[in-house]
């Protein structure tokens, strides 16, 4: 079975557990655990809380996710004016630092972290997966 969920937001506070709970219950469905479900969760919630704080150009953000029965693959798609599309994730602090460690967070707890810009729009994706099977 392949699920796809395309969700356009409004780029505030609210939309991030939105996006978090609606990708929960479609992995609950297809009976993914609840570790790698928390750590799905993490990683989206990371992504969309960049967006909301940083992509202020845009009033909205999208997220794209496909999963099948062995893979779940998240692009966050923000609209922001970016010259480099990865400007506001280059300034990630330390693994130990209060503030700025979501890309450290997304790449631990998924695979495949990439951002890239957008083609023919400002702004950027970001993109991870995570394996379902353990």
């Amino acid at each position: 079975m392949n699920i796809v969920l395309e969700m356009t937001l409004p780029r505030d506070a609210g939309s991030a557990p939105l996006a978090r709970h609606t990708l929960d219950a479609s992995l609950r469905g297809l009976g993914v655990g609840a570790d790698i479900r928390a750590d799905i969760a993490l990683a989206l919630g990371e992504a969309c809380a960049n967006v909301i704080q940083h992509a202020r150009a845009s009033r909205e953000y999208e997220v794209k996710v496909r999963l099948d029965s062995k893979r779940c693959e998240v692009d966050v798609i923000d609209g922001g004016h970016h010259t480099d599309p990865t400007a506001t994730w280059h300034g990630e602090g330390s693994p130990n630092a209060e503030h700025g460690r979501g890309l450290h967070l997304i790449g631990a707890f998924t695979e495949d972290l990439y951002i890239q810009d957008r083609p023919h729009n400002n702004g950027a994706i970001v993109h991870f997966a995570k394996t379902l099977a353990s």
